[in-house]
């Protein structure tokens, strides 16, 4: 009897950046980041155990949130990086895992509002369509790394119940008709589970899909201002061939 393969199970972490309104935004702000980590089970582990270590070394439990905005701005839980030596500790550290070769993959997806509004029209599910861009890419990541036998479960963070119910019937509308690039018999083939969790769970992927969402962002609001901690990421985004594949700005 042949033996089966066992199969590769990868989780894609999704959190975003800015917000989806297309109506009324930040003007200052023009820009929608979906962003995932794709995280192979086999590195998930050690991913966690790092952060986990960081926040106790700094915060003396794990409890504590990672969240780009509030560390940005020093405030709520992260009010001790005021402190000039636990900053420098707490960036040293997390770039240091951030920066780690082969433990995840970057998938974004960039909607720029004012010319995406201009060319198409208010409307648009740019979180639906952002979904659609970086499920694609994690399911070709995956299939290049083990030629197909791969599962992929997703995990994507919670917003309000009507967000999360239109997020839902856009990703079972993919699993019926597939996109123009994976065919839906590959699509639901690859996906074994897709949810949602909150920020209170302290799901570590989140965390992290989160602190790489912002850089991300900025690079391509401002691609000529020095971004040192795009760079250090940057290396980690999904590549084929030399092509950024990971990396898709709409319009562009």
């Amino acid at each position: 009897m042949e033996q089966k393969i066992k199969k590769e199970h990868y989780t894609l972490f999704i959190d975003e950046c800015g917000d989806p309104n297309l109506e009324k935004f930040d003007k200052t702000f023009p820009l929608f980041t979906l962003c995932g980590i794709l995280v192979p089970d086999r590195k998930l582990k050690w991913l966690e155990n790092e952060v986990r270590q960081l926040k106790h070394e700094l915060w003396g439990n794990d409890d504590v949130i990672f969240h780009s905005r509030e560390i940005r701005n020093c405030s709520k839980q992260f009010i001790n990086l005021l402190d000039s030596d636990i900053k420098t500790r707490f960036y040293l550290r997390i770039n240091e895992i951030l920066s780690a070769e082969n433990v995840y993959v970057i998938v974004c997806c960039c909607i720029l509002k004012e010319p995406f509004i201009e060319r198409f029209n208010t409307g648009e599910d740019v979180y639906g369509l952002s979904l659609k861009y970086l499920i694609e890419r994690a399911i070709f990541h995956i299939d290049d790394c083990t030629e197909g036998n791969a599962v992929l479960r997703i995990v994507v963070e919670r917003r309000n119940p009507n967000q999360n119910q239109a997020l839902l019937k856009y990703y079972n509308g993919l699993r019926v008709n597939g996109t123009k690039w994976i065919t839906a018999e590959r699509l639901t083939d690859r996906i074994k589970s897709f949810s949602f969790v909150g920020k209170k769970d302290n799901v570590i992927g989140l965390q992290v899909a989160d602190l790489i969402a912002y850089p991300i962002s900025r690079q391509v609001l401002n691609p000529e201002r020095p971004n040192p901690a795009f760079n250090i990421i940057a290396k980690n985004i999904y590549t084929y061939k030399g092509a950024r594949l990971g990396f898709k700005i709409i319009p562009h």
